[in-house]
């Protein structure tokens, strides 16, 4: 079976586009790894993203994290090399899309989903945009046409082809739709310049591209699955997780109270202490978009994860060549054993 990327032609850029990532063409460091220091101490190396406050982020400012050393890398808008980077050492934590986890799982890569840390609701969700003038209305009409997504192999991807597939298109028909990899940040300035006739936006950028006039909503994903989703979870190499357990259960905890924290706290609230996080961290960012968050987009309570995570995507999965939908074994890849949320009945 071919895969999803060697059928359909991908473009790594577009003219007068910054198509990279702030880590792009540097190495992370992949000497001493993050352990155990002055009292105790236990430092977590990540990647962040650019002018936003993950929940990691979040949950250290909350002062849930009373023992752990958060320590920024660097950014990225791309999953698959999120985990990546955890899987080889370069980083402690990182975070992507439940297929791209299950690729790298079925890779032999000792990594362990640990929280839920992003999905879709009717607040905060993935969709596809297009120029309010465009003709472009349903699957049919993409093909031959560009969408722009933050990487590959991740939840826009599988979220298209699975809108395109449902919809009836040929195999034929789905590989004349091109997938451009663009970061988020520029995706909606692309759209309006007719370089790219498609973007796929989530969360507060989607939000900042429909407060335009001239940019309009084609599909979501919710619509294409029919119902809410955790999208992605955060994970940990294993050898880590037996190492410092104290302190995956604190990183994990913390991360789940911070979603909450966010879910029941006044939206103006939750801007107002963005804010402050971008503007304290020395990171040459803007808080332009923290206006347009309006919630954690996080379904589960607490992130916890369940088989559903992972099973809502196997047919994308089995048609991607990553795995049988009849040998996904989601309890392999995840646990819940060091979120104190999940115990408490959360869920």
């Amino acid at each position: 079976m071919s895969t999803h990327t060697s059928r359909r032609s991908v473009l790594l850029g577009l003219a007068g586009i910054a198509t990279t990532s702030a880590l792009a063409g540097c190495t992370l460091p992949t000497s001493d790894a993050a352990g155990t220091g002055p009292g105790g101490r236990v430092t977590f190396r990540y990647q962040g993203s650019a002018n936003n406050v993950t929940f990691p982020e979040l949950a250290d400012d909350l002062g849930y994290f009373p023992t752990i050393d958060l320590e920024y890398v660097g950014a990225t808008v791309s999953g698959p090399q999120d985990i990546q980077s955890v899987a080889t050492g370069q980083t402690d934590v990182g975070g992507a899309f439940s297929g791209a986890i299950v690729k790298l799982a079925q890779a032999g890569s000792p990594i362990t989903a640990v929280i839920n840390y992003y999905g879709s609701d009717k607040k905060s969700y993935q969709g596809l945009y297009v120029r309010k003038d465009s003709g472009i209305r349903r699957p049919k009409d993409l093909v031959g046409k560009k969408i722009a997504v933050n990487t590959l192999g991740a939840h826009a991807e599988a979220f298209i082809e699975t809108w395109l597939t449902t919809a009836g298109l040929t195999s034929r028909e789905i590989d004349q739709v091109q997938l451009v990899v663009l970061p988020p940040n520029d995706t909606e300035e692309a759209i309006r310049r007719r370089q790219i006739d498609v973007g796929a936006l989530g969360g507060v950028l989607q939000d900042r591209a429909l407060s335009q006039p001239d940019i309009r909503e084609l599909v979501r994903d919710t619509e294409v699955l029919g119902h809410e989703l955790n999208g992605g979870q955060y994970v940990l190499r294993d050898d880590f997780i037996d190492q410092h357990p104290g302190a995956v259960r604190e990183f994990t905890t913390g991360v789940a109270k911070a979603i909450e924290w966010a879910r029941r706290t006044p939206r103006a609230t939750v801007h107002a202490r963005f804010e402050r996080i971008i503007e304290g961290r020395d990171r040459n960012e803007t808080t332009d978009n923290v206006r347009f968050w309006k919630s954690t987009g996080v379904p589960a309570k607490g992130g916890v994860v369940t088989d559903e995570d992972f099973t809502q995507w196997a047919d994308w999965l089995q048609s991607t060549g990553i795995v049988d939908r009849d040998e996904l074994d989601p309890a392999s890849i995840y646990t819940n054993d060091y979120n104190d949320l999940a115990k408490e009945g959360t869920t």
